[in-house]
């Protein structure tokens, strides 16, 4: 696997390399913590709150509705016991936290594994800039062509330019996060992913 990846402009033309650390690739091991990251990352995006009411937080059901002895039937002290239609729930769901904790170290191999099979798999694009002259679509559409990005990417900036923002927003197969924030699911998600120079510098950051 070569550690040198092309810088290219937005019209798609070569203008340079880029070195990556030998440090922050990693082929050798990574799979389980790839793996625990992303369902940790997964179980961090629900809500958990889904709620039921017990017997006891049900509406109603304070008198006991027949008398105990004499009517033949089972004996029952509230119409809201939870076997009876309108009783309560039986150790239904309650509001809580799906979070898993995952240590740093593991964390940080995770990442650097994930973007190791990327650049394995050339799935990484380096752009010098990310110029646009307004915020429009068509714009945007126009520099993922001459990249030939034909399918959903992750386009990495340093920082946030309206412009950008804007031109991206209504494309439903593209999304544009800061450097720091792109996350071991969102690489494994996107196929291609398309750092500027300066993301990517701050990106590599997070892997040595």
């Amino acid at each position: 696997m070569s550690n040198k990846l092309d810088i290219v402009d937005c019209q798609g033309a070569v203008i340079g390399d880029y070195s990556l650390p030998v440090n922050c690739l990693e082929l050798e091991k990574g799979t389980q913590a790839v793996h625990d990251v992303v369902v940790a990352f997964l179980a961090g995006e629900r809500a958990g709150t889904a709620c039921t009411k017990t017997r006891s937080e049900v509406r109603g059901g304070g008198a006991k509705p027949f008398r105990q002895k004499g009517t033949g039937r089972a004996r029952s002290g509230s119409i809201r016991n939870p076997i009876w239609t309108g009783g309560g729930t039986i150790f239904g769901p309650k509001p809580r936290s799906f979070s898993k904790k995952i240590n740093k170290k593991v964390r940080k191999l995770a990442l650097k594994r994930a973007f190791s099979e990327k650049i394995a798999a050339k799935e990484v694009a380096v752009v010098d800039k990310l110029e646009l002259q307004d915020h429009k679509t068509k714009n945007a559409v126009a520099i993922l062509n001459n990249l030939k990005v034909d399918r959903n990417a992750l386009i990495a900036v340093a920082d946030y330019s309206e412009n950008a923002v804007r031109a991206t927003d209504n494309l439903s197969n593209v999304i544009l996060r800061k450097a720091d924030s792109v996350n071991v699911y969102q690489l494994l998600r996107f196929d291609k992913i398309i750092f500027t120079k300066d993301a990517l510098d701050a990106f590599i950051q997070r892997l040595v």
